[in-house]
């Protein structure tokens, strides 16, 4: 009986995540596409087009935008078998993979705690928090989720005190499957390894060994792609010369600002402008406060390994966009799709604790309270979340949305008026897009690449536009000698 009302409970609780998670995005499913890669992955993308065997072998050996990911690309290839050109599929099939993740954090959750209340509100916080959209609402992230979904699921199967070698297969597969969707996937094996030294008590030299398959598999994705990676176009690049030193201390500052916007996510954008120069007070506070979360650490290392496990792991999944390999990029929304999780479960396991600490008093007053703060957090901070992700995920319906709501907090980013640019343009308005860029050009201050860029740009447009008047004055004299 006991067990049947266990899985009662599971069930249950996991129908009330995917009702919340539905509530949350499924509106998202009648926004559009948008102008950043979703042009690439499939408004333009041929190999999503058929199911020939030169497509499949593409989609199976090519890389896009940059990224090699081809379960990816084979999803989108379903959607458009099923759905064609409409975007609607493509949003509906990235909502219930949030959805699917959810339930994933909640079980994974369940099995490392041991606790259905710290379990269920970190996979609810997961799946409402306003920092998850870019992830869910953007066609392109779909990557993001669906590595997710199999690293999720990978840790679901081994992350257990006791593993089996039917479990180490299981976990090498769906370390592939991750892998083949997103190079994201290259930290799980340190992360499983860390499980095994910290939680399991494995001796360090038979933990490595187990890992060493899983970490060849990651060595030959990440020698495939870090050439693909390095190759430069759109984006944000002033930081790509700068020294590792200078890196470290910009990842200080945007650290701490990941985990600010976990806590008070009301200024979150597509694209992002950190400060990079004449930060050192920020470093040098930062740090500080690093050193004493890592001493804090240190002090519980024995009596809650679950909490250093947790907080590596954050690390860990943040560290391929940290920039010590160059991207075009310093910091996004979907970066923290994975990291949030340790946040929220800290959070969620922190008022539990005070829970637990309030109902073994004496005073009748503070076991009421205790009591009755479980109940508080969730309605509160669920609330919250609901209504700042109602309030920002409109900003995602089109790319016209998208980019004046950017441009609004970072006039001065040069990739964001080359987009708005583009967006007029799609729209049929040439004159208009070619203004844009030239207030650009003296506005702003683009690196030479983008210079190149944007004056390219200008002069494709203007030549369309005197083609055109062109094509019209013969057009008009044909008809007048005609007449």
């Amino acid at each position: 009986m006991s067990d049947l009302l266990k899985r009662h409970q599971t069930v249950s609780r996991s129908a009330a995540l995917v009702v919340l998670g539905l509530v949350t995005f499924w509106q998202s499913v009648a926004f559009d596409f948008v102008n950043w890669d979703d042009v690439s992955y499939v408004q333009q993308n041929e190999l999503i087009r058929s199911w020939s065997p030169s497509n499949l072998w593409g989609v199976a050996t090519e890389t896009v935008t940059r990224n090699y990911a081809p379960l990816t690309i084979l999803s989108f290839l379903i959607d458009h078998t099923v759905w064609g050109n409409r975007p609607s599929g493509y949003h509906a099939t990235n909502v219930l993979l949030h959805l699917v993740n959810g339930v994933l954090v909640f079980l994974l959750l369940k099995r490392l705690t041991g606790n259905l209340f710290v379990a269920w509100l970190t996979a609810a916080l997961f799946l409402v928090h306003p920092v998850q959209i870019e992830s869910v609402v953007w066609i392109s992230s779909r990557k993001g989720l669906l590595c997710s979904a199999f690293m999720l699921w990978a840790a679901i199967v081994r992350l257990r005190p006791e593993v089996t070698a039917r479990q180490d297969a299981w976990y090498i597969g769906l370390l592939i499957a991750a892998l083949l969707s997103k190079a994201l996937a290259i930290v799980f094996p340190p992360i499983v390894l860390l499980y095994d030294v910290l939680i399991r008590r494995e001796k360090t030299a038979p933990a490595i060994a187990r890992q060493v398959i899983p970490g060849l598999l990651t060595l030959l994705l990440l020698f495939y792609t870090a050439s693909v990676q390095n190759t430069v176009s759109g984006g944000v690049r002033g930081h790509m010369d700068f020294s590792l030193l200078h890196i470290m201390a910009i990842d200080v500052t945007i650290l701490w600002q990941y985990i600010a916007m976990l806590f008070c996510p009301t200024d979150l954008c597509v694209m992002y402008d950190p400060q990079t120069s004449g930060i050192g007070m920020k470093v040098l506070l930062g740090s500080v406060a690093w050193a004493g979360v890592g001493y804090a650490l240190w002090r519980v290392r024995k009596s809650q390994p679950l909490w250093i496990l947790g907080s590596l792991s954050f690390l860990l999944l943040l560290f391929p966009v940290l920039n010590f390999f160059r991207i075009t990029t310093l910091m996004n929304d979907r970066y923290l799709y994975l990291p949030c999780i340790v946040i929220f479960a800290m959070v969620a396991g922190a008022v539990q604790r005070i829970v637990t600490f309030a109902e073994s008093e004496s005073n009748r007053l503070v076991r009421i309270i205790g009591s009755s703060l479980r109940g508080m957090v969730v309605v509160a901070s669920l609330a919250a979340c609901l209504t700042l992700t109602a309030k920002h995920l409109p900003v995602w319906q089109n790319s016209q949305t998208l980019w004046t709501h950017a441009i609004q907090q970072y006039p001065k980013m040069v990739v964001l008026r080359i987009q708005m640019a583009l967006t007029i343009h799609g729209r049929g308005q040439e004159r208009e897009a070619i203004r844009q860029l030239q207030l650009a050009l003296r506005e702003c201050q683009p690196d030479d690449l983008d210079r190149e860029r944007m004056r390219g740009m200008i002069d494709e447009w203007q030549t369309q536009i005197t083609n055109r008047r062109k094509i019209a004055t013969g057009v008009n004299r044909q008809n007048r000698n005609s007449n």
